[in-house]
Formats: structure tokens, sequence, C-alpha cells
């Protein structure tokens, strides 16, 4: 059963964060280290003003952290969000996965069912 208890963790504003596949590249450069805005706007053609849209959705969901450093601000990535999505993720994924054996293993046992009655059916013929 899937423990509905309420995460420490708001998923709603990680997962529509990760639903952009700018922002998710973002987290990806960002998991190798922490980059300034301009290495992060550098591999998308969009606009800076674009990039601070999506670091601020970031930001905003507790995936990001950023930090002034004179006029270049310096991003990292908290993982906290990320490894709370993961968990409830991992506890969906073994329900399904449950679900998936025991139909696979009901449509196994009506294939050998139905075989069985067709076989029988020729057999009489």
């Amino acid at each position: 059963m899937v423990n509905r208890a309420k995460a420490s963790v708001d998923l709603g504003p990680v997962f529509a964060a990760l639903a952009h596949p700018i922002r998710r590249a973002i987290v990806e450069q960002l998991a190798g280290g922490d980059a300034t805005v301009g290495e992060l706007a550098e591999p998308h053609k969009v606009s800076l003003p674009a990039i601070s849209k999506h670091l601020r959705v970031l930001e905003d969901a507790g995936l990001l952290q950023v930090e002034p450093e004179g006029r270049v601000h310096r991003c990292q990535l908290d993982a906290a969000p990320l490894s709370a999505a993961f968990g409830w993720l991992t506890r969906y994924r073994v329900l399904w996965e449950d679900r998936f054996d025991r139909l696979a293993r009901h449509l196994e046992e009506t294939r050998k069912t139905e075989t069985r009655e067709e076989t029988t059916h020729a057999r009489k013929k």
C-alpha cells in the first residue's frame, strides 16, 4: 500500500519545474557543479530574461539557490526536493510494478485457458 503521508516538500512545484526541458537541462547542468546565470544560459537558444524566468521557477520549487557575487549570480542545485520526488516516484513504481505483474499473470493464465479450450474444442470435431 502507498503511504499517503504529506511529504515535507511540496512536490507540485517540483514536478511543474521539471516539466520543461530547459529547466531539466539546467538541473542536469547544475548536478555537475555550481554555475553562473550566463553559463546556464549558454547552451540554450533563448534570451537571458527567459533563462531568468526558468531559474525563478526552479528557485521557487526549492531546486535552486542563487547567490549574488557582485554583478554575477552563482547558482547551485538543492537536491533535497529531487530526493523527495524520487522517493514519491519509487513508492508508486513499486505499486504499479506489482499491479503490472499481477496483470501479466492473469493474462498468461487466460491465454493458457483459451489454448486448452481451443485444443479441446478441436478434438471434439
